[in-house]
């Protein structure tokens, strides 16, 4: 191990045990959220219409910045597809408005990049979610602080299953990049999720034949899904989980 992979092990733990807003998972479990970063077009045509045979939804983060534009990730979003993804039952998460990493802006900067974001989604006709993840996974904890007043969550790409108690302020996620050979990876978080009765959470970029490096073929997302309902999961949005947790603690 580097000096540099063990400073950034260590700088981690410390932004995971500080500044935390704990809820108990309670007996939720197991579930599998699907979410998708960057919002391009193939993880909506695509990966969207895979959740669907399955009777899932995905939660999709997008910084309004890059609608109608093209990058590595294929074409990205289109003003229409907001709407249609609405409608067909999947969460449109945020993002920030510019796709900026809260490592390169002051804290107050960022704050209000987020929330130009929630204007600019509600500016279209649509409700803002109130689920955020940081771009480039990058987080400090200035930032983390701030947006843990801000948004009913944040997500990370820090790695692992939620639960039983979970870090609101930042969840964990793992990437589902590249093609099958991935699939004995998925295939233990899956397993250790049903055995922890927890909250796994998957994120990927593109999915398509030839994705790029941060994104999936069509065959491993199928098969994250059905591995992740033969184990017993239900696959829900980000929303859908935390409007569970919410109903559960107002019961209890």
């Amino acid at each position: 191990m580097t000096v540099r992979s063990m400073f950034g092990r260590m700088r981690q733990q410390v932004l995971c045990s500080l500044h935390r807003r704990t809820v108990a998972l309670g007996n939720r479990g197991p579930i599998v959220s699907f979410c998708f970063d960057d919002f391009p077009r193939t993880a909506y045509t695509t990966g969207g219409s895979l959740l669907k045979t399955f009777g899932g939804r995905g939660t999709y983060y997008v910084a309004i910045s890059l609608m109608n534009t093209s990058n590595k990730l294929g074409e990205l979003l289109r003003t229409e597809d907001l709407h249609s993804l609405v409608e067909n039952g999947h969460e449109l998460g945020n993002q920030t408005y510019s796709h900026v990493s809260c490592r390169n802006l002051p804290v107050l900067a960022f704050r209000q990049d987020v929330r130009k974001e929630q204007e600019a989604i509600r500016e279209m006709g649509l409700v803002p979610s109130a689920n955020f993840a940081y771009p480039y996974g990058e987080v400090t904890m200035a930032a983390k602080l701030a947006m843990g007043h801000e948004m009913a969550s944040c997500r990370s790409i820090y790695r692992g299953v939620n639960g039983p108690l979970l870090d609101l302020n930042l969840l964990r996620a793992n990437s589902l990049y590249g093609d099958t050979d991935r699939l004995p990876e998925v295939e233990r978080l899956v397993s250790e999720n049903e055995e922890r009765k927890g909250w796994l959470i998957f994120y990927t970029h593109d999915v398509r034949e030839n994705p790029s490096e941060f994104g999936c073929t069509p065959r491993l997302l199928e098969l994250a899904i059905s591995r992740s309902v033969l184990h017993g999961a239900r696959i829900q949005t980000v929303a859908a989980v935390l409007a569970e947790l919410e109903s559960q603690n107002g019961n209890t």
